[in-house]
């Protein structure tokens, strides 16, 4: 594509010495050299192995259930199910909330008593003195059931008479957008273009299985050792083994890899009943197949569009229907469908649309958070949508989107206020630039290249009131210490805390030690979901540090007889900007105010705008503190005769608002990058009837480094974002345009659009024929 890149607006970002560096992350050696211990690397002494005994069947009755032989073997030491547990509830609500209701019906059964509603739900628990002992007692469990009638198609879950997963009705959640007038719209309308997109159930993958090791303390209380994105699950995990919330103590490690997965309870509850029960450590330790089979998965999406155009591609009106599959239980459903809800018109000004939108449930698996949460669904159909108008009008692509992109100042369709910088156009112009010419096409193998732009959300739902917590030490040899409950999933969360104290407080990253993911020693910080810990965790983190620094400044300005703003910090000394000559050690200084009593830490608590719920009939209101807007642009071979889809470029644009570190920023760009990748390309959990089809990673394909090109990532910073020193996330949004941008360069290939991911060869080849026959 011949593209004219827009230039940037002119932004002077103030010097900063340690953020915006990319210097080596913290965690960094420990990885690279093997000596970084994850959740299923620990054991114990004494310690017993654990085995979840599960549904084989995705609707019946449990009509017999027959533990004797299980609980007989030699070496089984206790076998739990439902009827040992009377009160044992999930809570599969939105986790981490503080004081906020509930929404009613969240919960889940820990093990199902009469009922199970989907294959591979938890009916009983082995702990066993070897895992070999309780594999085996997992075979000598004797079930039998009845038959249920079940629903698997979410289209069927709403017709009067389908089976009714939980009562009284299938719809887990509603959501509508009303804005303008729509037939207003219509009647402003030259043209009307309808399409109806589709995506798949898809997994996680994360490389490291869920995994955890319980025990009792001296004090009677359950420590759990885990793999998890939400430390304050404490209160839930008690909340279901009947102990207060102070005897729940929730260690955490750094991830391999969370991406929505481990926000939900995995193992935790299993755990801590199994070591309550025997008063002995248990380890659990799901194998891959059962990580399969067991944990949530992101939802299926049913998107419709029907939007109305003038000639020049102004858009004068939408109409929009989701349908989401939730599976079995809620969870996160209701949430997941409101984000897709308000992105369902992309980065767009729509001033008359109506959007209605409802989750259901089956007897699938259940869905939950996964990275991009129903806004990565939404791009999917959004984008396509805006270049089927641009095929329809004869226009370029990025033609139509410069005519409607939103701009700073703009409403969307909640009519929430657009407050940061949005470079659509700037980011949209570099990722296609970055493409170049298009590779030659050569007999049967067809070149296409395509891009797609997006907006999304960074901090959690502001009627969630978040808060997050931080503390800042500095010891008196000047160096730093950072306690905060924040979970690393791998993505650099507490190296990025690590940064900016390092940034306050004028010391080099070296001299900054963080503890991190504890539910007893360290200040609760939220969950590591909704691409928000930069956002909380750092302005938390850059407040407390702020905090010490103010103090070290006051006392600095009357050993120096300067003003405190005259006076800065940097490669632990203090000294007056005028003159740097006249300075003083940072540890001199730090003794200097510890022996006069003056605080050397501080605990910050930052809060998130706090807002009031909006009416699910017609959301109108805020939502988010804020957006991150980029695009992501690919081109691709396709073999006409094969089907097969070969990536030959990929390169991605966003506004990360201010890199913390860019190192950081890049792997998010590109990882997010190539999970999107996989999300169009290869990546599909097939269930049949409510059954597992793709039980490992043989069935269930994750492109590899050879299936994938390089992401070239290219980071523009606006400083416009409420993170620290400007920052906007980038987490999930470096997902969300990469999929859509796949299908555009697909369709361009080919001339003809496949409207439902993944992007198979046989939907090529069939869209190929379609093609040939509509020629004739």
């Amino acid at each position: 594509m011949n593209i004219t890149v827009k230039p940037l607006p002119d932004v002077e970002l103030p010097p900063l010495r340690v953020v915006g560096k990319p210097l080596r992350r913290v965690d960094a050696l420990g990885k690279a050299v093997g000596a970084t211990v994850y959740s299923g690397d620990y054991t114990m002494p004494k310690m017993l192995h654990a085995k979840v005994f599960r549904s084989s069947e995705p609707s019946a009755r449990i009509a017999r259930l027959d533990v004797s032989k299980a609980r007989a073997l030699p070496g089984v030491v206790i076998i739990l199910t439902a009827t040992d547990l009377p009160d044992a509830k999930l809570v599969t609500d939105m986790p981490g909330q503080t004081g906020q209701k509930r929404r009613a019906g969240s919960d889940a059964p820990v093990l199902a008593a009469d009922v199970v509603r989907f294959a591979g739900e938890p009916i009983a628990l082995v702990a066993a003195e070897t895992l070999a002992i309780a594999e085996q007692a997992l075979d000598l469990i004797e079930i039998e059931y009845q038959p249920l009638p079940g629903v698997y198609d979410p289209l069927e879950a709403l017709k009067p008479g389908a089976p009714v997963v939980h009562s009284p009705d299938n719809v887990v959640a509603t959501w509508k957008v009303r804005k303008g007038d729509v037939e207003v719209g219509k009647s402003l309308a030259d043209v009307v273009v309808e399409n109806t997109f589709e995506v798949p159930f898809i997994d996680h993958a994360y490389i490291e299985p869920e995994s955890g090791v319980a025990w009792l303390d001296e004090k009677g209380v359950i420590t759990i050792r885990v793999c998890t994105q939400v430390v304050e699950h404490f209160r839930n995990i008690a909340r279901a083994v009947g102990v207060p919330q102070n005897k729940i103590h929730i260690q955490g490690t750094l991830l391999g890899g969370g991406f929505g997965g481990k926000e939900d309870v995995t193992v935790e509850i299993f755990l801590a009943l199994l070591t309550r029960a025997t008063g002995r450590p248990v380890r659990l330790e799901y194998t891959r197949e059962e990580s399969l089979l067991a944990h949530s998965k992101r939802h299926p999406f049913i998107i419709k569009h029907r939007t109305g155009v003038k000639k020049n591609g102004r858009i004068t009106f939408a109409e929009i229907e989701m349908l989401s599959n939730s599976g079995a239980y809620p969870y996160l459903s209701p949430y997941v469908l409101l984000y897709a809800t308000v992105a369902a018109t992309g980065p767009y000004r729509v001033d008359h649309l109506k959007v209605d939108s409802v989750s259901v449930a089956t007897n699938n698996p259940f869905t939950s958070a996964f990275r991009g949460f129903g806004a990565a669904q939404a791009a999917v159909a959004y984008e396509q949508q805006m270049d089927e108008i641009a095929k329809t009008l004869g226009m370029h692509p990025l033609e139509v989107r410069r005519v409607n992109y939103i701009k700073t100042g703009d409403r969307i369709g909640t009519n929430q206020e657009i407050k940061s910088a949005v470079w659509l156009e700037e980011s949209a112009t570099r990722a296609i630039a970055a493409l170049g010419e298009k590779t030659p096409a050569e007999g049967s193998v067809k070149i296409g290249q395509g891009f797609a732009s997006y907006m999304q959300s960074y901090g959690r739902i502001t009627w969630f009131h978040d808060t997050s917590r931080s503390w800042v030490g500095l010891e008196l040899d000047g160096t730093v210490v950072v306690r905060c409950g924040v979970p690393d999933l791998g993505a650099g969360q507490v190296n990025a805390l690590c940064q900016i104290a390092a940034e306050v407080l004028g010391v080099p990253l070296d001299n900054v030690a963080i503890y991190s993911t504890d539910s007893a020693l360290t200040p609760l910080a939220g969950t590591s979901t909704a691409t928000r810990q930069l956002y909380m965790s750092g302005n938390a983190t850059k407040q407390a540090a702020t905090a010490i620094r103010d103090v070290l400044l006051e006392r600095a300005s009357k050993h120096f007889e300067e003003a405190p703003e005259d006076l800065d910090i940097a490669d632990s000394v203090v000294f007056v900007k005028a003159h740097p000559e006249h300075n003083l050690p940072l540890a001199d200084l730090a003794a200097m105010c510890a022996s006069e009593g003056l605080p050397l830490a501080n605990l910050a608590q930052f809060c998130a705008p706090f807002t009031t719920s909006l009416n699910p009939e017609d959301l109108q209101g805020d939502i988010y503190p804020d957006f991150t807007f980029g695009a992501h642009a690919v081109e691709v071979a396709v073999d006409t005769e094969t089907g097969e889809i070969t990536l030959l470029k990929s390169a991605a644009c966003h506004d990360v608002g201010r890199a913390i570190n860019p190192t950081a920023v890049v792997g998010q760009i590109q990882g997010g990058g190539a999970q999107g990748l996989g999300y169009a390309l290869t990546e599909e959990v097939k269930v049949r009837e409510g059954r597992l089809q793709t039980r490992s990673l043989s069935e269930y394909l994750v492109p590899t480094s050879k299936d994938i090109p390089t992401t070239e990532a290219i980071i523009l910073e606006s400083g416009s974002g409420v993170g620290p020193f400007g920052a906007k996330g980038i987490g999930e949004p470096s997902l969300t345009p990469a999929a859509p941008a796949v299908a555009n360069a697909v369709a361009d290939a080919l001339g003809v659009r496949i409207h439902s991911l993944p992007l198979t060869p046989e939907k090529v080849l069939e869209a190929v024929k379609r093609a040939r026959e509509g020629a004739r």
